[in-house]
């Protein structure tokens, strides 16, 4: 029986993956270093001490990895502030639809201060019962952790949730928790075909995806939509 759902937020709820990786070559390159597509994908996933250790550790920052990190989600901060981090096409209304039929939360690998401030910037806060933030626990994605403390937040086994992520280390952390995963595929950081393997359902539309949470959620064993739509 599926009664709750866990989300991702960046790349599921709100576009913002660029942005990490923008502000993390930014940092990068004022202390001389170059930051590429290899050092993100290699992050992606991370918690926010992990990739702020391998952050500084790679631009030579004489700065600390909490000062790293700070520094970083400030400049997210600012660009929510800016407009720079809007919902998804469909998102808003696919997490009103889960909210509507059970509990739903958040698990994400941004620190805690995006999360707080993203949801709180558009309206939809109030409809999850629990957020985490993979700094709040061991590790951060494509380990469980994660998953597996929202799951407990929502006081709900982790197998009688549905997990809607986007990236290959989220797909990976969703499945390991032993969670049901429906994959919303991030066209500018495709997941690797290995972890996008390890969805139940797949679709580039968030409309598909909330059918499928609705029929899942209802009770309806024939979810309609297209099975790995990918």
């Amino acid at each position: 029986m599926v009664n709750a759902v866990v989300f991702d937020m960046d790349g599921v709820l709100v576009e913002s993956e660029h942005l990490w990786e923008e502000f993390w070559a930014k940092f990068a390159a004022a202390r001389g270093a170059s930051w590429g597509p290899e050092q993100t994908k290699k992050v992606q996933g991370m918690s926010s001490p992990e990739w702020s250790a391998f952050l500084a550790e790679f631009a030579g920052a004489r700065e600390t990895a909490a000062e790293t990190e700070r520094l970083v989600v400030d400049d997210m901060i600012g660009a929510l502030e800016q407009g720079r981090i809007e919902l998804l096409a469909g998102a808003r209304e696919m997490v009103l639809a889960a909210a509507a039929r059970g509990p739903i939360a958040l698990a994400s690998s941004a620190a805690r201060r995006v999360i707080d401030a993203v949801l709180v910037h558009h309206g939809i806060s109030a409809n999850f019962t629990a957020t985490v933030s993979s700094e709040e626990v061991p590790r951060g994605k494509p380990n469980p952790d994660v998953y597996l403390a929202a799951a407990s937040r929502l006081g709900v086994a982790p197998d009688n949730c549905l997990a809607v992520e986007d990236s290959s280390n989220g797909l990976r952390a969703a499945a390991a928790a032993g969670m049901t995963v429906l994959a919303i595929p991030n066209p500018q950081y495709p997941p690797a075909e290995d972890a996008l393997a390890l969805a139940t359902f797949a679709s580039s539309e968030h409309d598909k995806i909330r059918e499928f949470l609705v029929n899942a959620l209802d009770g309806q064993s024939e979810p309609q939509g297209t099975v790995t739509g990918r």
